[in-house]
């Protein structure tokens, strides 16, 4: 036990023996998945599984979540927030996620209607959460479900302000409000609507969670830190849990802990799979992010390992999921590593998926694949066949636009043309113009970047300088900026 862990043990006893600022509500502790306190009306026999759900819920473990509040609708069948807990798994908001049809269909088995089903609770409080479920599966739009749920969010954390389940829960519907997109002020309304409950209960997962969250981009990063490292300690038992620290330390360069945290997500998530007699994931979140850690430490063999098993699984039996880090992790090995002779290694072209819900400045499985080939082929002098392989690029997405804008200001350059550095210019303001993006950079080969190394190559020293600190602003400690911007001379890199 770490001492940090066994100081947040200590807090969560104590506040599990002292009154709450409401008078008498108490903490359930569950070892691996942190504390709450969630008074409801269910029976004696249901208040494990339903507790448990909610915290595997806050720290997005849903499948699990989604079990343990069947058992409690085993144990209770009249017991309306099992119900709703079951609902909720369904509803990713951070994801831009949500199965509409499972959830009406949860809700159903409580009752054939709204009012039928909230007829079944009789406490006011917790009628207003059945309240705010029905929003969120009611009609309309997505947009106008996620705005409806958050008022309903926002009338029951209003109602009962003591309660730090609807103000936590109300902090993820503001969070969720925005479809996805990062708005500073909206999410800084969340940090400051949470950071209470973080510290009435640190060992609250839901509110650890959500501040990480709020502050998740490399300007903001610094104010989420001490949720990060307490969020790891607090649910070592979720995999999501030990993963999403890492959203912090992605954005502050700290590249050990990205790996670290990351390897526990995979063993934690791997246990899990295999408990269900399930193939472990090679090809997913929490390896996609530690082999970009793997990278930035300059681990070519771990990485490798990662890539070696990631591509195994794509050509074995890969869903989209896969396909879309497999392409990811391929191009940021061939780009990060430069090695431009890996391109023939890893050969598994990703097939076209709608990607029509995807965030502003998104890219493609597809796009990401072939920059990579574009770009290695370019780097070792095949200009033809590299402007062949840009030209598969789709142009659907704004990233891959930013995709295709880059290599076309190459192949400008690779013919004296000086219009390629403009073209270049014109990708950095263009990925500028998105919100920041929170994880390894969504573009492959970051814009400022490739502008200060080519303007370097040409012997604008001053200007590859400027190029590369408003790198460092969007990839804080990324190897290939940091290199770029100490041969510009710039003095503070921010490296650690």
């Amino acid at each position: 036990m770490t001492l940090r862990t066994a100081s947040l043990l200590f807090i969560a006893l104590l506040f599990a023996s002292c009154a709450s600022q409401s008078g008498s509500k108490k903490l359930s502790h569950y070892d691996g998945l942190g504390s709450l306190s969630f008074p409801n009306s269910g029976s004696d026999a249901a208040q494990d599984d339903f507790l448990q759900g909610v915290l595997l819920l806050h720290s997005f473990e849903f499948g699990p979540a989604g079990e343990h509040f069947k058992a409690a609708q085993a144990a209770d069948s009249s017991f309306a927030l099992a119900y709703w807990g079951e609902a909720m798994t369904y509803n990713h908001p951070l994801w831009r996620q949500v199965d509409l049809d499972m959830g009406r269909e949860i809700l159903g088995r409580l009752g054939p209607s709204t009012e039928e089903r909230l007829a079944t609770v009789d406490n006011d409080r917790e009628r207003l959460y059945m309240e705010a479920v029905e929003a969120l599966y009611g009609e309309g739009s997505k947009a106008d479900r996620d705005k409806a749920y958050m008022e309903a969010m926002e009338r029951l954390h209003t109602s009962y302000p003591a309660d730090d389940e609807a103000t936590t829960f109300y902090a993820l519907s503001i969070l969720g409000s925005t479809n996805g997109e990062r708005d500073y002020d909206v999410y800084q309304k969340a940090a400051a609507t949470v950071i209470p409950v973080f510290e009435r209960n640190p060992l609250h997962p839901g509110a650890a969670h959500y501040i990480i969250h709020s502050y998740d981009d490399p300007d903001h990063a610094h104010l989420g830190l001490e949720a990060a490292e307490a969020y790891a300690d607090i649910a070592p038992n979720a995999g999501h849990a030990q993963h999403m620290t890492t959203h912090i330390f992605v954005a502050l360069g700290l590249w050990d802990r990205v790996v670290e945290n990351n390897i526990r997500a995979m063993n934690t998530q791997n246990k899990e799979l295999a408990d269900r007699g399930l193939e472990p994931n090679h090809c997913g979140h929490y390896s996609s992010w530690r082999h970009y850690g793997h990278l930035q430490l300059r681990q070519f063999t771990e990485a490798e390992s990662l890539m070696d098993a990631c591509h195994a699984e794509v050509i074995r039996n890969g869903n989209r999921g896969a396909w879309t880090y497999f392409s990811r992790m391929r191009s940021s090995h061939v780009i990060d590593s430069e090695d431009w002779s890996l391109r023939d290694r890893w050969v598994a072209v990703p097939p076209t998926f709608n990607q029509s819900n995807s965030a502003p400045g998104s890219t493609s499985s597809l796009g990401v694949y072939h920059f990579a080939n574009s770009l290695a082929l370019l780097r070792t002098g095949n200009v033809d066949e590299a402007r062949k392989v840009r030209a598969e690029i789709p142009d659907e997405l704004d990233g891959d636009k930013i995709l295709r804008l880059e290599l076309e200001g190459l192949l400008t350059l690779s013919s004296d043309n000086p219009d390629g550095m403009d073209m270049l210019a014109q990708a950095a303001t263009l990925e500028e113009s998105f919100p920041m993006m929170f994880g390894p950079p969504t573009i492959v080969k970051p814009t400022y970047e490739l502008l200060g190394e080519e303007l370097l190559k040409s012997g604008d020293t001053e200007g590859a300088a400027e190029a590369f600190k408003k790198a460092l602003l969007r990839t804080p400690g990324r190897y290939l900026t940091v290199v770029g911007a100490e041969k510009a001379n710039v003095s503070d890199t921010g490296t650690r």
